[in-house]
């Protein structure tokens, strides 16, 4: 792992396309803004894991069919 350290308002090129920026930073925060084509996926990794997990519990769960098409003929 590639570990900078960089200044308000200062930037980090990732290849040819993506920026970077150190927007703002308090005592346990830090801000960035992030310069990037469309096509590219940005998440935060703490939401992707919890889709993730919600994923695997539900498809863990058993559903009851015959309960579901009655519900659904209402």
């Amino acid at each position: 792992m590639l570990v900078l350290a960089r200044k308000k308002d200062e930037a980090i090129l990732i290849g040819d396309d993506i920026e970077i920026i150190i927007t703002d930073i308090s005592e346990d925060k830090v801000k960035i803004g992030i310069n990037a084509p469309k096509h590219m996926k940005v998440l935060r990794k703490e939401l992707l894991e919890e889709v993730k997990e919600e994923n695997i519990q539900s498809a863990g769960s058993k559903v009851d069919l015959k309960a579901l098409a009655k519900a659904m003929k209402k």
